[in-house]
């Protein structure tokens, strides 16, 4: 029998499925929203302002400012323009960076949001935010910023290269990771997590050999949701702290680092999680090797496996150990500046963890 636990589940609607961007105008009627904000990167212009047109009345516009790591400039301007615009709803569209726009912009003013996510990134599925400001990536959890609404349309991810697929899918794979040791953890997140992480495992590679693939699509995006649901059950531990602080100090890409750092920070955590590792080894076809598992899919399938590789200097590993261990998260394994040292130098090196 499970020992006790608590299990709160978040109130988001999801419409899975290939074509079901073709469900956009029914899902903003159904939030009541007249007046939508549409919001995207500059890349995807293009897919924003065909959102744009589908709502024709309905839309407020389109704000194509949304960048890595949120920060907080681009919040500000987003919200204004949110607020000069009567927007009552925003629709972000693509991956990490435009959701955690969207979620910057609830958390200043409440508005719901509409995710349509074109990555496996995930953020869509919790109630976290984050905020980049004077070189720092904060942190923190509100239910006003999670989606009402997340529409995961298989086919909007056919365009997504090769590469940001592989790393984005494992970017996700991390938020299932976390969430096998994590702290709050229950039953049902980590049936969640290794049924994501499986998906992941099996997606990722066809979509490497095919990316037109739309089943080997399907199951990434798949993955993707359940691990961001994971996520947001169980908190997060030493690897989102290492790639926080990569990302919001030294601007490294926020997919690309997670998938780099991810084997390491396993690695370490390994003698403290053992039924963690095997469970996430299982899900992997890996026979109990879960770091290596994880440093063969992102190698195999072209990904970066090293901080070097990322244009990350040898000679800022001692700042960035300083800065994750000024205000540390839990994490299963014990944690000094030592470790995190070390830990950073073994991703800088890039070499499979035994």
């Amino acid at each position: 029998m499970p020992q006790s636990f608590v299990y709160q589940a978040l109130p988001a609607r999801v419409v899975f499925g290939a074509g079901a961007l073709q469900q956009l105008e029914r899902e903003v009627d159904a939030l009541g929203a007249r007046r939508a904000l549409v919001l995207c990167t500059p890349d995807q212009r293009h897919t924003a302002e065909a959102i744009a047109q589908r709502l024709g009345s309905h839309a407020a516009g389109v704000f194509d400012r949304a960048t890595m790591h949120v920060p907080i400039e681009v919040a500000r301007q987003a919200r204004e323009v949110a607020r000069e615009r009567g927007a009552d709803c925003a629709i972000a569209i693509g991956g990490g960076s435009t959701i955690g726009l969207g979620k910057a912009i609830a958390l200043d003013s409440g508005l719901p949001i509409l995710a349509i996510p074109t990555t496996y990134a995930g953020s869509e599925m919790t109630p976290i935010y984050g905020i980049t400001q004077d070189g720092e990536k904060r942190t923190g959890t509100d239910a006003r910023v999670l989606p009402r609404t997340v529409i995961y349309d298989p086919e909007l991810t056919l365009t997504l290269p090769v590469a940001l697929s592989v790393t984005s899918g494992i970017n996700a794979m991390a938020h299932a990771a976390e969430g096998l040791y994590a702290a709050s953890g229950n039953p049902i997140s980590r049936l969640m997590a290794q049924e994501g992480i499986r998906a992941l495992a099996k997606g990722l590679p066809g979509v490497h050999a095919n990316p037109l693939d739309i089943e080997a699509r399907s199951a990434a995006l798949y993955g993707a949701w359940l691990c961001g649901t994971v996520l947001a059950q169980g908190g997060m531990a030493l690897h989102h702290k290492l790639c926080h602080t990569l990302g919001g100090t030294f601007n490294l890409p926020h997919a690309q680092t997670h998938t780099v750092v991810l084997p390491y920070v396993l690695a370490f955590n390994a003698p403290h999680a053992q039924q963690a590792m095997r469970s996430m080894a299982d899900a992997m076809g890996a026979h109990g090797d879960a770091a290596g598992a994880v440093w063969d899919l992102a190698h195999d399938n072209g990904a970066p496996t090293s901080l070097r590789e990322l244009g990350m200097a040898e000679s800022d590993l001692d700042r960035a150990a300083d800065i994750a261990t000024e205000r540390p998260y839990w994490n299963p394994r014990p944690v000094d500046r030592a470790a995190v040292r070390a830990v950073l130098q073994a991703a800088f090196d890039g070499v499979r963890p035994a």
